[in-house]
């Protein structure tokens, strides 16, 4: 039989735990769509939603106690303690907490607003600080009078994160819902410390992620399994995958990618990785997977696979055939089908009216074009194709597939999940939607640029606009020009007014740490952020540390920025972060908890009359910016 006339292939696309909750990653929507739309036999499954939702159940928690059960007494922690007094509250209470989280079972708000249902533990802490001086409803600036189920998923969302903490202080200490045993991949020169968990006995987690993958296994009988990696924190959890289907039957193909192999597996050298995975595809996948499944159909060589390692005689080999990308405009639409939609967790761990967006509720992720239009922020890693590769398309494309995923989910909600959304392409899509009378809620990622006009903004309200978040990073003239951020701070203050006198939420991503800031920079970044908040044109914003990558200008021509990069270690698995010696000095580390407690209480709205000095622990500088600084820029 030729390879053209031959059967496709069965392939299985799963995302491995951990991502996030409330909706499943993007990444095997979108192969598993496109893989159809190529006539191949494509399924995917979430097993890190299944994971939760076998862990976070009766059977779950039995398995939990049994767990503790046989840990010595002097290692049960006061919490685990805790948990096991009220084991049989915690039992009656899960399913009910996880339905309710799932939109199952409405009516229980009720009893879990009321904090006599669910058992509360650590987590519910933070709340007595909410209490008034009259001793009132602590949480009504939230959630008013009539918040019933936003104020349930809020303690719902606590009493999960406890039991989380349990089943980490008693079963995995690595365990986390978002970023589980990151620290075994994420910029590790040395594939030792991977290996070494793999190689441990399986702990609760493992044995329920191992009988969950043979479960799909046996439901869909894959001849080939693709497995997402996005991020370092669901590596771990991919390997145990494929740990596992080599065990069950290893002349079953397996494949790895996504975002963590595509930046940080770029110069793997490690033939231990390929005992669990067979082939490692770089970048986009559309490509890469068709050649491969032509390949394994005998179409064609395995010389002429596209940006592939493999392992050859015990050494891992690369292939690039040189094959051109799927243009963006062909890669068809996501397809949700094989997910199970109606069983993702809406939490509400932030009490931030924008910052929930990103675990509340269950979104349509689609993309609005490959790449970043800009691509030449200096900390950013505009050397790779996800970022540098940049190719629209035409808007009427775009709704066409908004329309299908609509047809498909039901759903009328969607983030677009570009690096950062073209203005001309989102005046173009709210065009087309107004154009055809379809009523959708969208948000995104962007630039603060001056293209978003208060009329454009007030347009893209309009089209269902509800929320963007965009890069402020450390807010200072200086050190946004030395990022070629292509943006001011009175700038930035007259863009996120806009979006708010329009209606939509704004989300600021803030830095701090980056290469030849100073203390003053810092204490005057603070007192920015600290004015925009007052003045009302943020909402919410989260400070990260900057971290020097090996693909960033900054880590390709350190000696620009004014600092030194750390000699890396022989790198044959990961290799991304990269350490650099900056003549400052600054300790970085104890302002950026200053840092991260005002941001808390500015989103909060608390503060925001202080004296910035007052959230740092040490004596700093006073601010050098005019205290009514963002005030003018935006009377101009």
């Amino acid at each position: 039989m030729s390879a053209s006339s031959a059967p496709s292939l069965r392939v299985l696309c799963v995302i491995p735990p951990m991502t996030q909750l409330n909706t499943p990653y993007p990444s095997t929507a979108y192969l598993t769509g496109f893989l159809r739309s190529r006539g191949v036999a494509a399924v995917q499954e979430d097993l890190a939603l299944a994971l939760v939702l076998r862990l976070f159940s009766g059977e779950g928690l039995r398995a939990i106690r049994a767990c503790i059960a046989d840990l010595p007494k002097q290692q049960r922690t006061p919490r685990v303690q805790a948990f096991e007094r009220e084991f049989e509250r915690y039992l009656a209470t899960v399913e009910p907490a996880v339905a309710f989280l799932q939109g199952r079972d409405p009516s229980i708000a009720h009893r879990i607003a009321g904090r006599n249902f669910l058992p509360e533990g650590p987590r519910f802490a933070p709340l007595a600080a909410y209490v008034d001086d009259e001793g009132g409803d602590p949480l009504a600036w939230a959630f008013g009078a009539l918040g019933v189920t936003d104020r349930a998923r809020h303690f719902a969302t606590l009493y999960l994160d406890d039991v989380a903490d349990v089943l980490r202080e008693a079963v995995d200490a690595r365990f986390e819902f978002v970023r589980y045993a990151e620290s075994l991949a994420q910029s590790q020169a040395s594939f030792n410390p991977l290996a070494q968990a793999l190689a441990a006995p399986e702990n609760l987690v493992d044995r329920t992620l191992r009988e969950l993958t043979l479960d799909a296994v046996a439901r869909h009988a894959p001849q080939v399994v693709l497995v997402s990696t996005p991020f370092p924190g669901n590596v771990y959890g991919a390997f145990r995958i494929a740990q596992a289907i080599k065990a069950h039957d290893p002349a079953i193909v397996t494949v790895l990618g996504g975002g963590f192999v595509n930046t940080e597996l770029r110069e793997l050298a490690e033939p231990r990785v390929f005992d669990y995975f067979d082939y490692v595809a770089l970048d986009d996948g559309e490509r890469p997977l068709l050649a491969l499944l032509d390949h394994l159909q005998g179409g064609r060589p395995r010389e002429k696979l596209v940006r592939t390692f493999l392992r050859d005689d015990g050494v891992v080999r690369y292939i690039d055939a040189g094959e051109p990308d799927i243009p963006f405009a062909e890669v068809g639409t996501p397809t949700w089908d094989g997910l199970p939609l109606d069983r993702y967790l809406s939490l509400l761990d932030m009490l931030n009216p924008m910052h929930r967006l990103w675990s509340d509720a269950r979104w349509n992720k689609l993309t609005v074009a490959h790449g970043c239009y800009w691509k030449k922020c200096s900390f950013c890693d505009v050397s790779l194709d996800y970022i540098s590769r940049y190719d629209a398309v035409a808007a009427v494309t775009l709704v066409d597939r908004i329309e299908t995923i609509i047809a498909e989910t039901g759903q009328t909600g969607f983030h677009f999940v570009d690096e950062a959304a073209p203005p001309k392409a989102l005046a173009a899509l709210a065009a087309e939607l107004q154009k055809r009378n379809r009523a959708i809620s969208w948000w995104g990622n962007i630039r603060f640029e001056k293209s978003f006009t208060p009329e454009l903004c007030h347009r893209l309200a309009d089209s269902g606009c509800i929320a963007v978040s965009g890069g402020l990073e450390v807010a200072s003239d200086r050190l946004l020009k030395l990022m070629q951020k292509g943006v001011s701070v009175e700038q930035v203050a007259r863009v996120t007014q806009a979006f708010t006198e329009a209606g939509i939420l704004v989300h600021a991503y803030l830095m701090y740490g980056f290469p030849t800031q100073t203390v003053q920079d810092t204490v005057d970044a603070l007192e920015y952020v600290r004015q925009l908040f007052a003045a009302g044109c943020i909402q919410s914003g989260f400070f990260h540390r900057f971290a020097c990558t090996v693909h960033s200008p900054v880590g390709q021509h350190p000696e620009q920025f004014g600092v030194r990069l750390k000699p890396l270690p022989q790198v044959t698995f990961a290799k991304n972060d990269v350490g650099f010696v900056d003549p400052s000095g600054v300790d970085h580390d104890a302002l950026g908890v200053a840092l991260n407690k005002a941001l808390y209480n500015y989103m909060h709205g608390l503060g925001l009359d202080q004296d910035v000095r007052s959230w740092f622990s040490g004596r700093v500088p006073r601010t050098t910016v005019p205290r009514h600084c963002i005030e003018r820029a935006l009377r101009q």
